[in-house]
């Protein structure tokens, strides 16, 4: 495992600044640890809360940004819907985002190959009208995110020892 360090003046400034930046101390540091790269060598470096912080921070970038759609398109549907994810943050206590994850699970396996296909940018936009099954649960994402992003910033300050050392 890495060792991942957070300095307690960063930490209280962050906690200070609010739970996103709370929740970015940590994820930079894990990131830092590994070189700035999720890949199949550096997630064995890592333990399953910040790997799972770490997908945390991949689903609410991508679906803030461009909805389940844009997630599954950018290669990421694997690392959320094919690996426990959805399980360790139900333990987060994020038990609605859990559910919701695995209602789109189905809609990610249905559409999966259409939706990984390189594409123009003008192919791509076309994709959120052809997959409109997506749209309430990326609403609901959105409509939540600052709830679930909060659950997460307790989960970790209540945790800490799973995601870093504070020096």
């Amino acid at each position: 495992m890495k060792e991942v360090t957070v300095k307690d003046s960063s930490l209280r400034q962050a906690a200070g600044e609010g739970m996103d930046e709370f929740v970015d101390v940590f994820f930079t540091a894990i990131s830092d640890a590994v070189g700035g790269e999720l890949t199949a060598e550096t997630m064995v470096e890592l333990n399953s809360d910040q790997l799972t912080l770490w997908a945390y921070r991949i689903l609410r970038d991508e679906v803030m940004d461009g909805g389940f759609v844009q997630l599954i398109h950018n290669g990421y549907g694997p690392f959320i819907f094919l690996n426990p994810f959805a399980k360790a943050i139900r333990e987060w206590g994020l038990r609605d985002l859990c559910k919701m994850l695995r209602a789109v699970h189905p809609l990610f396996k249905k559409y999966r190959e259409e939706l990984e296909q390189d594409c123009t940018d003008e192919e791509f936009m076309a994709l959120f009208e052809k997959y409109p099954e997506f749209d309430d649960f990326d609403d609901e994402f959105v409509e939540n995110e600052e709830r679930f992003t909060a659950m997460v910033a307790e989960y970790i300050d209540n945790n800490i020892g799973k995601f870093a050392t504070v020096v």
